[in-house]
């Protein structure tokens, strides 16, 4: 069977060939998320007593152990990601629960024994209920709601997502730009950051940030300002705004958009984990776009993870004076693509046929005129006055066109009589100074 890939795209290759390049289980491997079990599949395990709420007695045990998984494993981790996919979630749960398990390979006693104390303390019920709570809802891969592109992430992939929000996160991220840059933005960084994601959020694009204060922020405020769509990706729990300074703009996104977020209610942000984040943000995406950035910034990691999962890297130049832009010139000294509004943005990860329009200055008179016509006016003197035999020998035009030419030039207000001679008419278009006439 041939599988098509988070786009929609056919990949030409069957599905267990995808599995074997490392983007995580066969379809199978999980049941419970509108799909079913093999023969071969690992049959579900109970469990743990006191683990499971009268609320969640529904959940299939693969959410129940994820959404435990989430409390106990760091974001991005492979060695854990390995595990998983070898394991699948019951087991991975059980077997960092039980002491008297074999143990895992490929870590460290130390981390092994870390691990296991936060699974000791592990409540997935109550992380499920919280959630619930505020209107939200836990996705797991495989979910119809579960974005296809982040399994480019192989190993890496995220073990599930708590998210807040009515709307379909799939289908909001099969049409979504990333609006990424830094913290201490300029004010031009932020007018840029509104501006193009106003533009993004108007054609009907998500723009998806990580919610921090500067260029993240100012994307948001824009995407929200036209009533469009964006996604804010946090390193901490959905439930827990950071920075606190933006606990109100998380709320608003909350309600018109989406908050998503690989950890658990309640769980605060870490520096690593601002650094995986980033991951979750160019996987996510069609592309992503750096509107200021300093040579090193988290929003580089994010253009050059986007840039390594084959997705569009693009960036917004600023003043070469600028240590904010920096990194971003440094970006498109690279494979990244320049990009000065939401136009050009759609070009490059939109459709066949969303082409940005094509820039020109503007057309003036003197563009219309024929080539002999402009050769006549450019023969005029640029102060005084000459006779039409001077202007014709001047243009190398025959006396009768020369004169011809004279007086459609004297129509169109370029010239005018003087005596028996011809002379430039003072238009504001006229540079002053110019040898012949030139504007």
């Amino acid at each position: 069977m041939t599988r098509t890939d988070a786009w929609g795209f056919a990949t030409g290759e069957p599905a267990s060939a995808m599995e074997d390049r490392g983007h995580g289980p066969a379809p199978t491997a999980e049941p419970g998320h509108a799909m079913h079990t093999t023969a071969e599949s690992p049959p579900a395990q109970p469990v743990a007593a006191g683990r499971r709420s009268a609320h969640h007695e529904g959940h299939e045990p693969q959410r129940i152990a994820r959404a435990a998984l989430t409390r106990i494993l760091e974001p991005g981790d492979e060695t854990a990601g390995r595990w998983l996919r070898e394991m699948g979630p019951v087991a991975l749960w059980q077997t960092l629960s039980d002491d008297s398990t074999a143990p895992l390979t490929g870590a460290t006693s130390t981390k092994i024994a870390g691990l296991r104390l936060r699974a000791a303390r592990a409540r997935p019920a109550a992380d499920l209920d919280a959630v619930t709570a505020l209107g939200g809802r836990f996705l797991c891969p495989g979910d119809d709601e579960w974005p296809g592109q982040l399994d480019d992430l192989g190993d890496a992939r995220p073990v599930g997502l708590w998210v807040r929000g009515t709307a379909n996160l799939r289908l909001w991220a099969l049409r979504s730009v990333a609006v990424v840059g830094a913290r201490a933005c300029t004010e031009y960084g932020a007018h840029l950051a509104t501006i193009l994601s106003a533009g993004l959020a108007d054609r009907g694009w998500a723009v998806v940030s990580g919610a921090a204060y500067g260029v993240d922020g100012a994307a948001h405020r824009g995407a929200l300002a036209a009533d469009g769509a964006t996604v804010a990706v946090m390193a901490s729990g959905v439930d827990h705004p950071y920075p606190r300074g933006h606990t109100e703009l998380i709320g608003r996104i909350a309600e018109q958009g989406l908050v998503v977020a690989e950890l658990p209610p309640g769980d605060h942000p870490t520096r690593s984990r601002f650094i995986q984040r980033n991951r979750v943000i160019a996987a996510l995406t069609r592309g992503t776009v750096v509107v200021e950035a300093e040579l090193r910034s988290g929003s580089l990691v994010t253009a050059r993870r986007a840039l390594a999962l084959g997705r569009f890297t693009m960036g917004m130049p600023g003043p070469v004076t600028s240590g904010l832009s920096a990194g971003v010139h440094q970006l498109l000294r690279g494979e990244a693509a320049v990009v000065t509004d939401a136009d050009e943005v759609i070009e490059l990860v939109g459709s066949i046929g969303d082409l940005a329009p094509e820039r020109q200055g503007p057309t003036r008179i003197r563009d219309l005129l024929d080539p002999v016509a402009t050769r006549v006016l450019e023969a005029l003197p640029a102060r005084g006055s000459s006779d039409t035999g001077h202007l014709a020998e001047e243009a190398g035009t025959p006396r009768d066109v020369t004169r011809s030419k004279l007086f459609e030039l004297l129509s169109l207000g370029f010239v005018q009589k003087c005596g028996d001679g011809w002379e430039l008419a003072r238009r504001a278009e006229t540079t002053d100074g110019s040898r012949r006439g030139g504007t």
